[in-house]
């Protein structure tokens, strides 16, 4: 044991609890809860109409911006869909039972409209950086909308801070490295030097370099992970309507995995629901809104909804295809953890010790690189926003030096400052998103007016 590192540990602990205490809880599930009622259910009701823009290439490229609005949103995607989706929910789990789940789709569904907020912002209050590439986000639509330079360097310190410390580098290179090595016994420093390189190539070119890698990558490898876990939820089906009820019941009666069923009440299921689904979706946190305003676009409603998609793509259908893959294999309940927890059940599900692993291990690479990279954007534009141009190079090598080292720390130490970081990085933001409730309100109205009358139009010219 090394006392240093237990001392450490739970000082983490206690900030880490601290910042993801009740008052952030309230204000993520609050606001998103107050723009789905203002919004008048959005996430819902113009769902399919957001879908329709992630799949047509018809407005893809039609406005200004850097990349289509379709590369803006895999560039989000490959920044959300990561080790949250495999060993994020299994932690939740592990932690607050089979009923963290629950509470992983309500912050969701609410998350859903908090995400359409912030990314109609980020594209609203845009504008060009000195290298002409359009830059916007949180920082952005505090300083412009909000009128508040202290909330938008604030967001922008912390954004940085996930990105160096928290989301983009640690957790993501000690994934990588661990699932290297568990399924092709790759040594570690191998690992990380070919990670690194290939970080380096795709980030060195920008947002355009980004884009091009996630618009490809993306969808093939959360394709490929939901076919993974299809495969097992066939094998199990039996088992499903069980494990949706389990879900369900323990979200109210606060059933733990540790030791079966005791130990966790019900605001540890929340709290581990709502905090691994923010790490997941990261709907709230602002980040995503600084890959929308980049996209191709001229309607900053029309790029809230196709946004708003990415918390659908990751939380209700990837993080639900994990949960339920741990609830049926029994996973949930083994003395495994993390990305083990999830091996474990692919492993059991497909009844093999070499094809489970190696599909989890497969996407759980995939999905740490796109992360990283995706990671890397958003905190070159934070750097952009608070030093300008001149510091993107020496941020970059920074950030990839932080991405070598990711591989030889402890995964505790790294979970709870990820976690620490992204609560401190939400605050601004949803600040920002409350004082500006009025702006979205507005805008979104004046869009689906006009989208009601074009389509009365068209009815009519059709009869």
């Amino acid at each position: 044991m090394n006392p240093l590192h237990d001392t450490l540990q739970n000082t983490l602990q206690v900030i880490d609890n601290l910042v993801w205490g009740p008052p952030l809880l309230i204000l993520l599930v609050g606001t998103g809860l107050y723009l789905t009622i203002r919004l008048g259910f959005i996430q819902i009701r113009y769902l399919p109409l957001a879908l329709s823009y992630v799949f047509s290439t018809k407005h893809r490229t039609k406005g200004d911006g850097d990349v289509s609005s379709f590369a803006a949103l895999c560039t989000a995607l490959s920044a959300t869909i990561g080790t949250g989706n495999i060993v994020g929910v299994a932690t939740a789990i592990k932690m607050g039972g089979p009923g963290a789940l629950f509470w992983m789709w309500l912050a969701a569904l609410f998350g859903m409209a908090t995400k359409y907020a912030e990314c109609l912002l980020a594209v609203k209050y845009r504008e060009q950086d000195a290298n002409g590439q359009m830059i916007g986000g949180p920082m952005y639509y505090l300083e412009k909308g909000v009128g508040s330079k202290t909330l938008a360097k604030l967001f922008a310190f912390f954004a940085l801070g996930v990105a160096c410390f928290g989301i983009g580098t640690f957790p993501q290179a000690n994934a990588i490295v661990d699932a290297a090595y568990l399924s092709f016994e790759a040594p570690k420093e191998y690992t990380i030097v070919i990670l690194t390189l290939l970080v380096a190539t795709v980030t060195l070119g920008g947002i355009k370099s980004i884009a091009s890698v996630a618009s490809k990558v993306v969808p093939v490898m959360a394709g490929f992970y939901i076919l993974a876990c299809l495969l097992v939820l066939t094998t199990q089906m039996h088992a499903l309507p069980e494990a949706v009820a389990l879900v369900i019941s323990s979200a109210f009666t606060g059933h733990a995995a540790a030791g079966g069923f005791t130990g966790a009440g019900i605001m540890l299921a929340i709290q581990s629901g709502i905090a691994r689904g923010v790490f997941s979706n990261e709907s709230g946190l602002g980040s995503a809104p600084i890959a929308a305003a980049a996209a191709k676009t001229d309607s900053c409603v029309r790029q809230g909804l196709t946004s708003m998609t990415g918390t659908f793509f990751d939380t209700i259908i990837i993080c639900t295809m994990t949960g339920l893959t741990l609830i049926v294999t029994g996973a949930w309940q083994s003395e495994y953890a993390g990305a083990a927890m999830t091996t474990y059940a692919f492993a059991a599900g497909l009844d093999s010790a070499y094809w489970g692993p190696l599909m989890v291990s497969v996407g759980l690479m995939f999905f740490a690189f796109t992360t990283i990279i995706g990671w890397n954007y958003y905190g070159e534009r934070c750097i952009t926003y608070l030093f300008g141009v001149k510091a993107i190079l020496p941020y970059k090598i920074v950030f990839l030096v932080l991405v070598a080292s990711g591989a030889f720390l402890k995964l505790d130490m790294i979970w709870l400052i990820a976690d620490i970081v992204n609560g401190l990085m939400a605050v601004p933001n949803l600040i920002g998103l409350v004082l500006l409730r009025g702006v979205v309100i507005s805008e979104s109205n004046i869009y689906f007016e006009q989208l009601k009358t074009l389509t009365a139009k068209k009815t009519q010219h059709a009869l």
